[in-house]
């Protein structure tokens, strides 16, 4: 698919890389990139080649949120299918089995902050700040709260969404919205090199594991161990388990086959 607002690349090493490539707009979203991001995310969740996939941005920032020239003349109704279109891939980013990194710089600001928090993992260079900022101009960030309010605690993420500042790296790591804060010339090759450790690892066991920790997110707690039993004991079945666990024994490195 050739794309207008996004790069997409796939490594040897089974690397999907995803750059948001707008940077005169800031990389905000348009109806253009939302539909892109979308349809990118679903296709490297069905290439049996990609393993992890790292979301970044082109130019000065990672992503300033929606793009407000999208924003006039709508109903009610055309501004819901205009909000779950920005929202598809933050909801997508959790539902998918395959690993998400993002890979955050200069700025991710509301809709670019729910990226953020969607991702599994987030890799933010040093000088980067993350805000909810739509409270500032009159709106809510209803959307990235879902993904922030699974991350964060609760009375964090109020005060994220409700005073909507742009809070520095070393604070996002802090609160648990990003896992690692290095310095801004690293940040390339830091993110590759945790996504490139995550790659070496069962991509089976890798999906399974994530859609089931999601899924039991948000279930009662009897419930959500009988489901994480019985998840792990299909796992258990699965050529790439006895192949690890083989390997572990032989002190040799494993080959996955992802079945």
């Amino acid at each position: 698919m050739a794309y207008q607002a996004l790069t997409v690349e796939v490594t040897e090493e089974g690397i999907g890389q995803i750059a948001l490539n707008r940077p005169e707009q800031l990389n905000a979203f348009n109806t253009t990139m939302a539909t892109e991001l979308a349809q990118a995310l679903t296709d490297m969740d069905a290439d049996p080649q990609v393993r992890v996939i790292i979301i970044k941005g082109m130019g000065k920032v990672f992503s300033a949120g929606i793009d407000i020239t999208e924003f006039w003349d709508k109903t009610a109704s055309q501004y819901r299918g205009w909000v779950e279109l920005m929202e598809k891939s933050v909801h997508l980013m959790m539902s998918m089995g395959k690993p998400i990194i993002a890979q955050v710089h200069g700025v991710a600001a509301a809709n670019g902050a729910g990226v953020v928090a969607a991702s599994d993992l987030a890799v933010c260079a040093e000088d980067a700040r993350i805000g909810f900022t739509a409270i500032n101009v009159g709106l809510f960030c209803l959307g990235p709260a879902v993904p922030l309010s699974r991350v964060v605690g609760r009375k964090q993420a109020l005060e994220l969404l409700l005073f909507g500042d742009l809070v520095p790296a070393s604070r996002a790591m802090e609160m648990g919205l990003v896992n690692k804060v290095v310095p801004a010339e690293d940040l390339e090759a830091e993110t590759l090199a945790y996504a490139q450790k995550l790659a070496a690892k069962s991509p089976l066991a890798l999906q399974m594991g994530k859609k089931t920790f999601h899924v039991t997110m948000d279930m009662e707690l009897s419930k959500a161990f009988e489901y994480m039993n019985e998840a792990f004991a299909r796992l258990c079945t699965t050529q790439d388990a006895h192949e690890g666990v083989t390997a572990f024994l032989e002190k040799r490195k494993p080959q996955w086959k992802n079945q």
